[in-house]
C-alpha cells in the first residue's frame, strides 16, 4: 500500500509541473468585445498561453488593413512553440462575424491569426490538455485501432497453441483485473457520452484541466472519480500479480491486460456516439462479471499446480489427476 500512496504522490508532482511561459503587455485594445461574454462562449481570453502543435503562419495586420512599414511580410511559429494571447478583434465577414487573435511568441515574434487555424494547430499549455489532444488525434487512434487489432489476433494464436492467462478466458484468481476492464470500458463510454453530449463542458475541461474532481461539474466530477478510480485499481492489479503464486510471467499477463483494455477504450468511446455502444456495454459487463464468477467459484485446487478445479479429476492445466 505504501508503495502505491509513493506512485500516486509522483503522478500528483508529475501533473503540478509548469513551465515559464511568454507574457506580453496589452499593445491593443478591443473595446467592442466584452470579455466575460466571450470567455464564456470560446473559453480563452486574453493573456492565455497556448502551445503550437503544427505550424501557424502569422498575418502582420487584420484582414483589410495595410501593414505598417516595422512589420515584416510575414512570420510564423513552428510546433511546441509556446504562445500567448496579446489581442481578440472581431472582423466582420460575409459568413458572420469571424475571431482573430493576436498571437505573441516574444517581443519581435507577433502576429494575428484566425481564431479556426488557431484551435486547429494549437492546444492550451498544459499536461493534461496536451495528453488529451495526442490521444484524441485521428491517426493515434488508427494506429491504436490496428495495433489492438494485431494484438487480438497474437492472443488468439497464443491462446490455440498454449496454455496462456487472458483476462475473462483464462483469468488469475482476482478480482482486481475485471475490475480494472470494467473501470476502463465505463469511462470510455462516460468519456464518449460527453464529447458527444456536453460538448461545451468538455472544451471549457479541455481548456481549464485539473485532477480534483471536486467542485466541477457533475459530469466532470464523475470522470474525474472514474480517472483515479481507474488509477488506484491499475496499481492493485500489479500488486496482486506480483503476489500470485501461480503465475509464471506476470508481464505477459500485463500486456495482455492492456491490450485488452485499449481495445475497450477504442470500441466504447465511439461506439457510445452511435447509441449502440450503450446494449453492448451491459451486455459486457454481465458477460465480465459472470466470467469471474464461474472462474473463482472454483470449490478445488490441483494438488500438482495450484489451478483451480471445478471438480475432481483430471487437471485442465497440468493433466494430474485428483481426488478426494
Amino acid at each position: 500500500m505504501q508503495r502505491i500512496l509513493s506512485l500516486l504522490f509522483l503522478v500528483l508532482a508529475l501533473a503540478s509541473c509548469h513551465r515559464d511561459r511568454p507574457q506580453c503587455t496589452e499593445f491593443w485594445s478591443s473595446p467592442d468585445i466584452d470579455s466575460v461574454t466571450f470567455r464564456q462562449e470560446h473559453h480563452f481570453w486574453k493573456n492565455f498561453n497556448f502551445v503550437a502543435t503544427d505550424s501557424i503562419p502569422l498575418e502582420p495586420t487584420l484582414p483589410g488593413q495595410v501593414a505598417g512599414i516595422f512589420f515584416p511580410d510575414s512570420l510564423s511559429l513552428i510546433a511546441d512553440d509556446q504562445m500567448v494571447v496579446a489581442d481578440i478583434a472581431i472582423v466582420p465577414a460575409e459568413d458572420g462575424d469571424s475571431v482573430w487573435v493576436m498571437l505573441a511568441r516574444d517581443q519581435q515574434t507577433m502576429g494575428w491569426v484566425s481564431e479556426q487555424m488557431l484551435l486547429e494547430r494549437a492546444v492550451p499549455d498544459n499536461t493534461v490538455s496536451r495528453f488529451i489532444n495526442y490521444f484524441s488525434d485521428v491517426r493515434i487512434l488508427l494506429f491504436l485501432t490496428i495495433l489492438c487489432m494485431g494484438f487480438a489476433l497474437f492472443l488468439i494464436q497464443r491462446f490455440r497453441k498454449e496454455h496462456f492467462l487472458i483476462v475473462h478466458f483464462n483469468d488469475i484468481r482476482s478480482f482486481y483485473p475485471t475490475l480494472l476492464c470494467l473501470c476502463m470500458s465505463g469511462l470510455a463510454a462516460l468519456y464518449g457520452s460527453i464529447q458527444n453530449f456536453c460538448p461545451e463542458v468538455w472544451k471549457e475541461f479541455f481548456f481549464y484541466p485539473t485532477l480534483n474532481p471536486f467542485g466541477q461539474p457533475r459530469i466532470i466530477m464523475l470522470f474525474l472519480g472514474g480517472v483515479w478510480a481507474l488509477i488506484i485499481v491499475f496499481f492493485a492489479v500489479v500488486d496482486d500479480i506480483r503476489k500470485q503464486p501461480n503465475v509464471v510471467n506476470g508481464m505477459s499477463y500485463m500486456i495482455s491486460l492492456c491490450g485488452v483494455c485499449m481495445t475497450l477504450y477504442l470500441f466504447f468511446s465511439v461506439s457510445v456516439q452511435y447509441i449502440i455502444g450503450y446494449p453492448v456495454l451491459l451486455l459486457y459487463w454481465g458477460f465480465a462479471l459472470y466470467r469471474h464468477l464461474h472462474h473463482n467459484s472454483a470449490p478445488y485446487i490441483c494438488g500438482n499446480c495450484g489451478a483451480p478445479l471445478h471438480s475432481l479429476g483430471k487437471c485442465p492445466s497440468c493433466g494430474a489427476i485428483n481426488e478426494a
